[in-house]
């Protein structure tokens, strides 16, 4: 049967992802009026819930083209948890093993989802440096070279993780927004921002690329001063910022960075849901802080220009954290500006459902 509604499997349904107005969360920063125009390109929408997606089935596609991923073979990755589940899914349906390996940082949820694809999960102290045996970035890389038939996908600097940017979401996001002006994004591999960023500059060269960095990432001095000079601090935001400086990061090519404390991150990524009805991650609530600031910067210049921020993931994967009052409130991101959730009422006879905390 030959009909473009019916697609083959889950990896065809990756891209197209909608682009939305926002509105309420965005009117006024600092007390001030926004005056440029933010929108919101949705990667949630991707069937494994991320951006990490797109790159999932890209990479593993290029590998087996490469012969480095032969039938019968294992992935192995080092990952904050999204790039896990788009290999996890391009795996399944190939019939590949996986065994990923992230930071103890990472929300359960994230944990949970990679194991439900079958994957073996192995956790690294968060603490460790990259080039700490016990970092995931070394232990991926022994347990690749002490496994049969294994790949290492190594999406830090494998060039095709910006490749595949290149090749789909910059022309996906110029055929939806042709009247682009800028480009927010947060930077973990880099491979979002600079593959997409490299297109959009070259098909529109008046398209600004701002980088979203968490306050404790190392990306802003590398950026500003061309070194880094102390290591990278903790901060509860995943999947983006950085302790070193991956072969995909394109730092040159961007024309801003801007820092977000935890809080800021975390605060508006709530306000999305409440305000614009969009389920995100803590990433998400950096991409838009830093969007707003750069607006912010940009004076009357800003005034009417269309800014275009990536929301790389959906909320499900933080129930255990952003969506947690008492892990808000051991962590000091409750208060004013990032108030309780609403109570849970029991009626005589109800009971308390296993896991919720009241």
């Amino acid at each position: 049967m030959s009909n473009p509604n019916l697609l083959p499997n889950a990896l065809a349904a990756i891209g197209d992802t909608p682009i939305v107005r926002l509105d309420r969360a965005v009117r006024e920063w600092n007390g001030k009026p926004v005056l440029a125009n933010l929108y919101a390109k949705l990667e949630f929408m991707n069937p494994g819930g991320s951006v990490k997606d797109r790159i999932g089935a890209y990479l593993i596609e290029d590998a087996e083209k490469r012969g480095e991923l032969k039938p019968g073979g294992t992935v192995v990755e080092a990952t904050s948890g999204n790039t896990g589940v788009g290999l996890g899914m391009a795996a399944a349906i190939k019939g590949y093993k996986t065994i990923f390996v992230l930071p103890d940082k990472m929300a359960a949820e994230k944990i949970n989802f990679l194991r439900a694809f079958g994957a073996e999960v192995v956790l690294t102290p968060t603490s460790a440096e990259p080039t700490d045996p016990r970092s995931h970035y070394s232990v991926a890389r022994r347990i690749a070279k002490d496994t049969p038939n294994a790949f290492l996908v190594n999406q830090y600097d494998n060039l095709a993780n910006r490749r595949a940017h290149y090749e789909r979401t910059g022309p996906e996001i110029l055929g939806q927004m042709p009247e682009i002006d800028a480009l927010v994004a947060g930077m973990g591999t880099g491979g979002t921002i600079t593959g997409t960023g490299q297109y959009l500059k070259e098909k529109k060269p008046s398209v600004k690329v701002v980088c979203a960095d968490p306050i404790g990432s190392i990306i802003h001095e590398v950026y500003t001063t061309g070194k880094q000079t102390k290591p990278a601090q903790p901060y509860k935001v995943e999947g983006i910022g950085e302790d070193f400086i991956p072969k995909n990061f394109e730092l040159p090519m961007l024309d801003a960075v801007v820092q977000v404390a935890d809080i800021d991150s975390l605060t508006m990524a709530r306000r999305l849901l409440t305000q614009e009805g969009l389920f995100v991650g803590t990433s998400a609530g950096t991409a838009v802080v830093a969007a707003l600031k750069w607006a912010e910067s940009q004076g009357e210049g800003a005034r009417g220009k269309n800014v275009l921020v990536i929301l790389p993931d959906s909320g499900d994967r933080y129930m255990s954290k952003l969506w947690n009052d008492v892990w808000m409130e051991e962590n000091g991101f409750l208060g004013a500006k990032s108030p309780r959730m609403p109570k849970v009422t029991l009626i005589e006879g109800a009971v308390t459902p296993y896991g919720l905390k009241l």
